[in-house]
């Protein structure tokens, strides 16, 4: 693993807007960083698949044992109304991309080891699977690339075509104003579309219930499928939560209710207990002494970064502000992250239907933010 500098492309702004990435820039500098790249060796590659093929079968254990559990379903803070619906969706596995970015510690050395799973509502995508491509082939045409994110994502959408009323499916995100939830999820509305669906969109605001309760859109059509880039988290204490619940059967939410489990941080208390000393985890405990007197904390359901603090011997290094202030705090085991020149990368992994599917590099402080560069990679050697 190695960090190299390097000219970025001119009127790259262009460049990546063409594919689709118009957040590339802020005031504060660039997101899209192509004034560096990374170089791995085919056998580091080879380690990343292995760790995140492997990583996800611990996750499929430890949802067999969480289900069984509703004390450990409390514990992730999961509504009762919603433990039902979950076991069901686990047991019947509803229609589901079953996709998700494993985030790894890794510093050229050893293992990789897994901070988090992000698999409700993942980002950093388009950048992953399209844009650092187009940049590879524009600027390292001879060499390769961990990155079949794209075609395994079609594939999928394929392969459960069939299973979707009508192979229709709606697909929704929040208003925001950088654009970021909208692109991504037109992004994934195209994946669709290439595999033969019929799509249709509706912001999140715009979807309601009919007089049955049932989920409809703005045009009071019922909704049988819809794409959501919206956790699950927030879905359950909308105004309509009970609703979406009871009609489940009649409505397929992509991703499925069940990984209201697997997103959350609490699974990473659950996965050391269960699978101890695995090359792969870092120790995770609620209990803070548990873990020692070096460690990071994170809320169990904290994004981007918020609400962290990282702590070596007792002395806090970095902390983050946030909303996430309220509920339980993971404890995670400090891991040694290696600054290559420009920040701490981490290694976001990519798999679809349990197949590693790729990989995307952030950049950022000991705490990986919503202000985090995203560097491109290479394949070398």
């Amino acid at each position: 693993m190695q960090r190299h500098t390097i000219a970025p492309r001119e009127n790259w702004q262009g460049a990546v807007e063409e594919q689709g990435l118009i957040w590339h820039s802020d005031a504060d500098g660039p997101y899209w960083d192509e004034s560096a790249y990374y170089s791995f060796t085919l056998d580091e590659i080879e380690r990343f698949e292995e760790a995140s093929e492997a990583v996800y079968q611990l996750f499929l254990e430890a949802g067999d044992w969480i289900v069984g559990h509703s004390d450990v379903l409390e514990q992730f803070g999961i509504p009762d109304y919603c433990h039902k619906a979950i076991r069901a969706a686990w047991k019947d596995e509803p229609p589901a991309l079953n996709y998700g970015r494993f985030d790894f510690g890794y510093t050229g050395d050893g293992d990789p080891k897994l901070f988090e799973f992000n698999c409700d509502t993942p980002t950093s995508m388009l950048e992953a699977a399209v844009v650092q491509w187009d940049w590879k082939e524009a600027c390292f045409p001879e060499l390769d690339q961990y990155n079949s994110l794209h075609e395994k994502l079609i594939g999928r959408w394929a392969a459960i075509r069939s299973r979707l009323p009508g192979q229709r499916v709606w697909f929704t995100h929040v208003a925001d104003a950088a654009h970021e939830d909208t692109i991504t999820t037109t992004y994934m509305r195209d994946l669709a579309s290439q595999a033969g669906l019929e799509t249709h969109a509706v912001l999140i605001d715009d979807i309601g219930v009919d007089a049955k309760g049932r989920i409809v859109d703005r045009e009071d059509q019922l909704i049988s499928a819809i794409f959501k880039l919206y956790p699950w988290e927030w879905i359950v204490r909308e105004s309509y939560a009970q609703d979406v619940i009871r009609h489940l059967p009649t409505t397929f939410w992509i991703e499925p209710i069940w990984k209201m489990l697997w997103s959350n941080k609490a699974i990473l208390q659950v996965l050391w207990a269960m699978f101890p000393g695995h090359p792969n985890l870092l120790a995770a405990s609620v209990v803070r002494e548990r873990i020692g007197d070096s460690y990071v904390a994170k809320p169990f359901l904290a994004r981007e970064g918020a609400n962290i603090e990282v702590v070596r011997h007792g002395e806090t290094l970095a902390r983050s502000l946030g909303e996430y202030r309220d509920g339980l705090t993971m404890y995670q085991e400090l891991y040694p992250m290696r600054d290559f020149g420009n920040g701490y990368p981490v290694l976001g992994c990519w798999v679809v239907d349990g197949v590693a599917a790729g990989m995307g590099i952030r950049e950022d402080g000991l705490i990986t933010g919503n202000r985090a560069r995203f560097v491109p990679h290479v394949i070398r050697g």
